[in-house]
């Protein structure tokens, strides 16, 4: 697996990067795996037609609206894909390890793509495939502007409301959060990085 850790950039920027990321992974076959997070930015999937409150970036992953800002960890995988399917469940198997170690009270809502507290959510996922290779990822909330977050219910859905780590009594590092993340990947996908 190849790691770009892109830190924060423009999420405009890092969809430029992941595009050509997933063209290089067409051609070699390999894993590529960016970390990065994004300045203050709402973006929709493709598929979302709806009028929003506030100004978005429209994307070509699915799934409706979310936040990104700093203090958010993103994960953007350009993996190849033999199975969609199997692809997707590693994908959640990393999350739920990764919140059955801090925080056990996480759970995945397959109706409601995303990690959820309750009605918290905690983490928000879309993807796309092209060629045999995905692209889009993960968001997950450490350390976020809440109130920014909450402009929008995430993905649209009454009644939900953003939460972060930190929100949650959780105290860790967004460095720390990465850290545990490419491990599980490493471990889950069985593909150690490239050095």
């Amino acid at each position: 697996m190849i790691l770009h850790h892109e830190g924060l950039v423009e999420y405009q920027d890092a969809m430029a990067k992941m595009q050509s990321i997933h063209n290089q992974a067409i051609q070699d076959r390999q894993n590529h795996l960016i970390v990065c997070s994004h300045p203050k930015v709402f973006t929709v999937g493709v598929d979302d037609t709806k009028e929003w409150s506030v100004p978005t970036i429209r994307t070509s992953r699915g799934g409706s609206i979310t936040a990104h800002s700093k203090g958010q960890v993103v994960l953007y995988f350009c993996f190849v894909v033999n199975s969609p399917v199997e692809f997707y469940k590693k994908i959640i198997r990393i999350y739920k390890s990764f919140f059955a170690s801090i925080l056990p009270q996480v759970s995945y809502n397959p109706k409601q793509a995303g990690f959820y507290i309750d009605s918290r959510k905690i983490a928000s996922l879309g993807f796309r495939y092209s060629r045999g290779v995905s692209m889009h990822g993960v968001a997950l909330n450490v350390d976020v502007d809440l109130h920014f977050h909450n402009l929008v219910a995430p993905c649209g859905l009454e009644g939900i409301e953003a939460t972060s780590l930190k929100n949650e009594g959780i105290d860790i590092s967004q460095k720390e959060v990465e850290q545990k993340l490419i491990s599980l990947v490493e471990d889950i996908f069985d593909d150690s990085i490239q050095t």
